[in-house]
């Protein structure tokens, strides 16, 4: 499934499921069928969360072993959010990363 996160922008076609809210998004990692996400930073009020929180929870799921790896896009307009949701990205990769290297040591 690939799902855009915005609260505003609406979704493109090539995406299957549009998320408003931060705790959308993150119910839809958990189910496991996400392979592409698209992040905002900013959603509206403090009650929808931020694509920061998405980043952070891709990240924390990344390093439980939790979430197998997906493709995340961020088109968030807001330079600090889109740069410190890029930093948590960068984690979740190098732990996907990590951890396919010990499942196979051949894998270069």
């Amino acid at each position: 499934m690939k799902v855009w996160l915005d609260d505003e922008r609406p979704m493109p076609s090539e995406f299957d499921c549009h998320a408003k809210t931060a705790g959308e998004a993150i119910a839809l990692l958990v189910r496991g069928t996400v392979t592409i996400i698209s992040l905002d930073h900013d959603l509206g009020d403090e009650q929808n969360g931020t694509g920061y929180d998405v980043a952070c929870f891709i990240e924390q799921a990344a390093y439980s072993g939790q979430l197998d790896p997906i493709k995340v896009k961020i088109h968030s307009a807001n330079p600090v959010g889109r740069a410190r949701m890029e930093q948590a990205i960068l984690r979740a990769e190098t732990f996907w990363n990590s951890s396919n290297n010990q499942q196979n040591p051949n894998r270069g």
